[in-house]
């Protein structure tokens, strides 16, 4: 399997990815990929890895700032650049990102961790509300991380809802002029529709688990911009999709949030048009994601898809010590191709 450009043909692969049986649960992969006992797993790796790290604000016009990290490895030329993109109402240091990071670092690769506006420490950085159809700032940003450091070869990874970021930027990457070489993509969101009515249909620990983390950003928004956010707390109250319809007649330019949905979908043959190659890694149970939604875009030109028995959400955890395939994977596809 391959990508455009490089002349080879399209496939849907059975991945190898097989954990030990007490690591099989999809919710026990979702939960333990976000623990605590893993984030100190991350923050060791990141350590362990030799680099030099700067927190770097991009101004890409018109008041809009986004924050990242930017890394390097220390003491030697990096051999590519990778951007990675984090799901939502996570953030650069999120355990993922940061395993990854270390694991693109260990292989010589420059990596940024872009943080999505009001995602991190970001908040105070712009007056307007995040939304999933910001990705105009989100290109603007990559295009200013490959102008930073023109000589290496870009490619970018996303998870989740980073993972829908990475396909978008592939498909206005020639247009934009990004000179995107290849996209990483583990769970990526598919059709966000779909997504909302399994979080409802499913465990309600995810659909809890995303109100209370989007209720604690809003406050937080609300309480940087009181003039331009004074919702109040019956706003925060509200269950998920009577938020996101709130968010969407508010704060876009969307009539519904039907339209919302369908603004950010990469779903419906979208990625048919991908003018670079893709790699998607996915879970046959993640618990947030409709598997079924993959099952045409493995032949795709330009799409590459490993599905895997296991995993859950952006999971993937292999052994004991929460080390996980989907970094290795990432690393992998964007520094090991032909």
């Amino acid at each position: 399997a391959g990508g455009a450009g490089d002349g080879r043909g399209m496939s849907l692969r059975r991945s190898p990815f097989a954990p030990p049986a007490a690591l099989r649960g999809p919710h026990v992969q979702s939960v333990l990929s976000s623990s605590p006992l893993r984030a100190l797993q991350a923050r060791r790796r990141l350590r362990q890895a030799p680099a030099l790290h700067e927190t770097v604000v991009l101004d890409l016009g018109g008041g809009i700032r986004l924050q990242g990290v930017a890394s390097r490895p220390d003491g030697r030329e990096p051999r590519a650049l990778v951007l990675l993109l984090h799901g939502w109402e996570g953030s650069a240091d999120s355990n993922y990102m940061r395993l990854t990071a270390a694991r693109l670092l260990q292989a010589g690769a420059a990596v940024f961790r872009l943080n999505f506006r009001d995602h991190g420490a970001s908040h105070h950085l712009n007056e307007g509300l995040f939304h999933s159809n910001r990705i105009d700032e989100v290109v603007e940003a990559a295009q200013q991380v490959a102008q930073r450091w023109p000589q290496w070869p870009l490619s970018v990874a996303g998870y989740s809802l980073g993972g829908n970021f990475a396909l978008r930027l592939g498909l206005r990457a020639r247009s934009a002029g990004l000179p995107l070489q290849r996209v990483a993509a583990v769970c990526p969101v598919l059709d966000p529709a779909r997504t909302m009515r399994q979080m409802e249909d499913g465990l309600p620990i995810y659909l809890r688990y995303f109100e209370h983390k989007w209720r604690r950003s809003l406050a937080r928004k609300r309480a940087l911009f009181p003039q331009a956010h004074g919702f109040d707390d019956e706003v925060l109250r509200l269950r998920m999709r009577a938020l996101t319809e709130w968010m969407v007649l508010r704060h876009t330019d969307f009539a519904t949030i039907d339209d919302y949905f369908e603004g950010y979908s990469v779903a419906g043959g979208r990625l048919r048009a991908l003018p670079v190659p893709a790699d998607i890694l996915m879970a046959a149970d993640d618990p947030v994601i409709p598997v079924a939604d993959f099952a045409a875009i493995a032949e795709y030109p330009a799409v590459d898809l490993e599905l895997a028995d296991h995993g859950g959400h952006c999971g993937f955890i292999e052994c004991a010590s929460l080390d996980g395939y989907a970094e290795r994977w990432v690393a992998a596809r964007l520094l090991d191709r032909d």
